[in-house]
């Protein structure tokens, strides 16, 4: 049972306080799975409070609990901050200009290129999957939420979050079927070794 109420940590320095210490780290692992840069970590999970000060008066308990809340309100500002940097580097590529890379930098390129070239292809086939679907399988596979707070999280009842997540492993499975996250509806013996984790 928390606390505070988190409808009071807009206005109650001592909830907010509370509520604060209850998630900072929480928010803290949030961000950092998603962003590599640990200024803009630190500013994103900033903004997310800020964020949670500013839509307190929103926060409904029968809608879910204070955690998914504000899991929810990390998304938005998280998404919001990747949309930004895609356009800022869009702009930015317009006008850069390129290096000249010898034959050694261009090896050394290539070599880790090619190590990372199975996360690069996870991470592109996630990226292609539906938003409801990649966004359920981000909060229970790279997150550790349940579904029941991954749901609570979208806003979906339990049952949609659980087809949402079956349908993006298919896809995942369809496209990699050797990096693809396991699903719950399949016996234990059919997962790979790498999807068991």
């Amino acid at each position: 049972m928390a606390r505070y109420d988190p409808g009071r940590i807009g206005h109650d320095p001592e909830a907010f306080d509370a509520f604060y210490r209850e998630h900072v780290e929480l928010i803290q692992r949030f961000v950092a799975r998603r962003v590599n840069d640990p200024h803009r970590a630190a500013d994103l999970t900033a903004e997310i409070f800020l964020a949670a000060i500013e839509s307190a008066n929103a926060f409904d308990p029968a809608r879910g609990n204070p955690t998914a809340w504000l899991y929810g309100i990390a998304r938005v500002v998280v998404s919001g901050d990747y949309r930004r940097a895609a356009r800022e580097e869009r702009a930015n590529a317009r006008f850069a200009g390129r290096e000249l890379l010898d034959d050694d930098d261009l090896a050394r390129s290539r070599d880790r290129l090619d190590a990372a070239a199975q996360q690069r292809a996870l991470h592109e086939a996630m990226a292609a999957l539906p938003e409801g679907e990649r966004a359920v399988l981000e909060l229970v596979a790279l997150d550790d939420l349940s579904l029941a707070d991954a749901a609570d999280v979208l806003g979906i009842r339990p049952v949609t979050a659980r087809v949402r997540l079956h349908r993006a492993r298919r896809r995942l499975r369809e496209v990699l079927p050797e990096a693809a996250a396991p699903d719950p509806d399949l016996p234990a013996a059919t997962t790979t070794p790498m999807e068991a984790r």
